[in-house]
């Protein structure tokens, strides 16, 4: 039954109501076609065989190639371009981050990519695919652009690193410019006055929130990490904060925003303000600065609406604009730049690099002198002997 035909094509036989075909890659291979056995069938049965000698002949038969001609092959391939929502999957799953910061990395991968490439082999999306996907998506901002063009990027980065394809088909998209984030900072003066405000109308246990602003403001600290802030990390002896952990959306996560742990120092304000807070938390809660009322399932603070309430109360009965929480942030950064102090300190106080640093503050760091600067031009002679008065004859 399965013996060739003098009068089928070489390498092609009839097995039942199906057309099979021989050939040899890598070794003796038999594959049953969909082929009805008549003529045309035969025919392209012949045909198709024909294909894959060339391709085996040419050097260029790939698994997923072979995969390509026989989708319903019983031969177990080595190895196989995954397509590119296997290979997200696989990234987003390998990822060391944060529950937020997954769901929102896999909301965008939803969102932008899957419904045009999912159902794609890696090696089959090119640089004009990616961008006819961005050229036809209204994007909300060129800030949600930017962002979901760098995870495609870093997945088919990753996925060249891993030998899986040749080439980042998202490298050649040039990335949207942004508008730099204001940097809004208070000054000194008004951070006096919100402390100050807040310690004089605060009682009771509330005034853990004076406290805390006191501390956010004189270290520069992230919200999130004065929220995580415990007290076995605080060495009283050595003046300083271990900061090792971060509260992202109620939860505690043993990690800070930039992975990197870092140690604090701290000054006399700093200071005063975990001294106030001793009384307050330390016998009720391993939490520095543990809300007034404290939860049934924790002991810290668990939304960043907590303390702000305090804040935008205090804000506005000083008649201040009202800022974020996070510019507590930026007024320390800006305080310690225009006092003089070296950015590599201030850098590593706050967690960041000295370049990060200086781009984002240069304009308290230059204010500072430049006046002095500027007088530099009225105290120092200028210009060539050409342009000098010529004094009079005597």
């Amino acid at each position: 039954m399965g013996r060739k035909s003098v009068d089928l094509p070489e390498g092609v036989e009839v097995v039942g109501n199906a057309v099979r075909i021989r050939f040899t890659w890598k070794h003796r291979r038999c594959e049953t076609l969909a082929y009805a056995p008549t003529a045309a069938g035969i025919a392209k049965a012949s045909s198709l065989r024909a294909q894959v000698k060339q391709l085996v002949k040419l050097g260029v038969m790939t698994d997923d190639k072979y995969a390509e001609l026989f989708p319903a092959s019983s031969y177990s391939l080595a190895r196989r371009t995954p397509t590119f929502g296997e290979y997200a999957q696989v990234w987003l799953d390998s990822r060391e981050i944060v529950g937020s910061t997954r769901l929102n990395y896999k909301s965008t991968l939803n969102r932008y990519w899957m419904p045009h490439f999912a159902a794609l082999r890696l090696d089959e999306i090119s640089a004009v695919d990616v961008r006819k996907v961005i050229a036809e998506t209204n994007w909300a901002s060129p800030g949600v652009r930017r962002n979901a063009c760098d995870k495609l990027s870093t997945i088919f980065k990753e996925a060249v690193q891993d030998g899986t394809i040749a080439r980042n088909p998202a490298s050649a998209i040039s990335r949207p410019k942004l508008p730099k984030k204001v940097v809004d900072p208070f000054t000194r003066e008004e951070a006096e006055q919100i402390i100050a405000h807040m310690y004089s109308k605060l009682t009771g246990l509330l005034r853990i929130y004076a406290c805390f602003f006191e501390f956010a403001f004189f270290t520069g600290m992230r919200p999130g990490e004065v929220m995580a802030l415990r007290w076995e990390e605080v060495d009283f002896q050595g003046r300083s904060a271990h900061v090792c952990r971060v509260q992202v959306k109620g939860k505690i996560h043993e990690r800070v925003k930039t992975k990197r742990s870092r140690h604090v120092l701290l000054n006399d304000r700093a200071l005063h303000a975990l001294n106030e807070a001793k009384p307050l938390t330390m016998a009720r809660s391993a939490y520095v600065f543990a809300p007034a009322t404290l939860a049934k399932d924790s002991d810290w603070i668990r939304t960043c609406t907590t303390p702000r309430e305090y804040f935008a109360k205090a804000c506005r009965a000083l008649g201040l604009r009202e800022r974020r929480q996070y510019d507590t942030r930026h007024t320390y950064a800006t305080m310690c730049l225009m006092a003089g102090m070296n950015p590599a300190f201030i850098a590593n106080q706050l967690g960041h690099s000295v370049q990060m640093l200086l781009s984002t503050y240069a304009k308290w760091l230059n204010s500072t002198s430049d006046w002095a600067e500027l007088q530099k031009l009225e105290t120092q002679q200028n210009g060539t002997k050409l342009v000098q008065p010529i004094s009079s004859p005597t």
